[in-house]
């Protein structure tokens, strides 16, 4: 029996889950500036609950990303924190398959064949999208994580049709993207619950053998650009 915790700050919710195989104790809460305050008690006060101690875990996992920088570092820095202290390994978890993870709970008579496009919005009219594949046990990645304009995201659903479909970008720019959804196909906009997906990966990454040592655990950023420069700012403003 493996014992894991999973830790996830890649969007505005903070999500803990400590999972004994298929048991789930599981808080989701407010994130974003807060998630660096909430993030250490509250895996502390659920692995209490859980009784146990972090000396019993198997390996730590968190949402490596992509996602929301500071949220992507703090569940990074977390991680290594409590599994260099504890000596465990790590488990980096990729944050759009945790939304494809999720669209599959939620529908446990599907079956997931073809690609499943994942789509968040990134802001500045920009999506985070990725392309999976279940394969009976185990997803396997098409498209790799990355940053699209619209009409980029556009013309690679086109060249990969989607036979599944999920994340917020489905309803943040459902006008844009209509002309290349398919229609009935199994979708959902928003999540059920990223508690029971992020643990449901974690088991699936710990079962794969994918953890590794602490020191090696890194966020996954795909946005080089996350700020203008004060001149870029003026000249947006015509005032440079």
């Amino acid at each position: 029996m493996s014992f894991l915790l999973a830790l996830d700050s890649s969007t505005e919710t903070l999500v803990v889950a400590v999972s004994r195989e298929a048991d789930l104790l599981a808080r989701e809460g407010e994130g974003g500036a807060r998630a660096s305050e909430q993030m250490v008690p509250q895996a502390m006060a659920l692995l209490a609950q859980a009784g146990l101690s972090l000396a019993e875990l198997d390996a730590i996992a968190f949402a490596a990303g992509p996602g929301a920088f500071t949220g992507l570092r703090t569940a990074c820095a977390v991680a290594q924190g409590l599994a260099f202290g504890a000596g465990k390994p790590v488990l980096p978890l990729d944050s759009l398959l945790l939304v494809a993870e999720d669209l599959r709970l939620q529908q446990p008579q599907t079956r997931f064949t073809g690609p499943c496009w994942v789509l968040m919005d990134a802001r500045m009219n920009e999506i985070y999208a990725a392309a999976y594949e279940w394969q009976g046990d185990h997803w396997v990645t098409l498209r790799p994580p990355a940053l699209y304009t619209l009409p980029a995201a556009t013309e690679a659903l086109q060249s990969l049709p989607p036979q599944a479909l999920a994340g917020n970008a489905l309803s943040v720019f459902a006008e844009a993207l209509a002309p290349v959804l398919p229609s009935g196909v199994p979708q959902a906009a928003a999540t059920r619950s990223r508690a029971a997906a992020l643990a449901s990966l974690a088991r699936q990454a710990w079962g794969a053998g994918a953890a590794v040592d602490a020191a090696e655990a890194m966020p996954v950023y795909v946005r080089d650009k996350v700020a203008q420069t004060t001149a870029e700012r003026l000249a947006a403003k015509g005032m440079a």
